[in-house]
């Protein structure tokens, strides 16, 4: 009987790696001083009766290190996107040329570099926290294995492997919050 029982790996691994795509995302929604496209992905726009990302209803560019613009496609919503960018708490202020939304980036001061690098570390501690309720999940399937006749040889075996895997990607977690951090605090 315990022939039949296999562990989805590879399930397993693909939830670990979305849980490790989500805290990507939002670090790359920190600013750290420097302009990026990436930092607008969070940014809901209310567009034609809909919240719609801003980079659907403009073109989003980086000119320059401390510059990010939007040129809107619709001059009807020039107002909707400054508003959504206003209402994101990125703590940017746009101005409007037209149909081009700039965002001029401040200068971050120490007191925000230090709670930037505070809101990374909550990301990442919630990225923690999903993999390990996926560990807990996949030990969670060996257990009921093991009801339906898994050897105790073959438990310890996936149990290994799971626990293997939760260290992998805690440490891939920790090395991104590492990086994050000091890209955060360099000035």
């Amino acid at each position: 009987m315990s022939e039949e029982f296999e562990l989805d790996t590879d399930d397993l691994a693909r939830r670990m790696d979305g849980a490790m795509g989500a805290l990507k995302t939002e670090f790359a929604s920190l600013r750290t001083g420097r302009a990026s496209a990436n930092m607008l992905e969070p940014v809901m726009v209310d567009a034609y009766g809909s919240r719609t990302p801003i980079n659907q209803v403009g073109t989003v560019n980086v000119p320059e290190p401390r510059m990010v613009t939007i040129n809107v496609w619709d001059k009807s919503l020039v107002s909707a996107v400054e508003k959504a960018i206003m209402n994101s708490g990125l703590g940017i202020n746009p101005q409007t040329n037209g149909t081009i939304v700039m965002l001029p980036i401040p200068e971050l001061n120490e007191e925000r570099r230090t709670e930037l690098a505070r809101v990374a570390a909550q990301y990442a501690e919630h990225a923690r926290v999903s993999i390990r309720n996926l560990r807990r999940d996949g030990m969670d399937q060996i257990k009921k294995g093991k009801a339906d006749g898994l050897s105790e040889d073959d438990q310890k075996l996936w149990e290994a492997e799971v626990q293997e895997m939760t260290d992998r990607y805690i440490k891939q977690i920790d090395g991104a919050l590492e990086n994050k951090q000091s890209e955060i605090m360099q000035v």
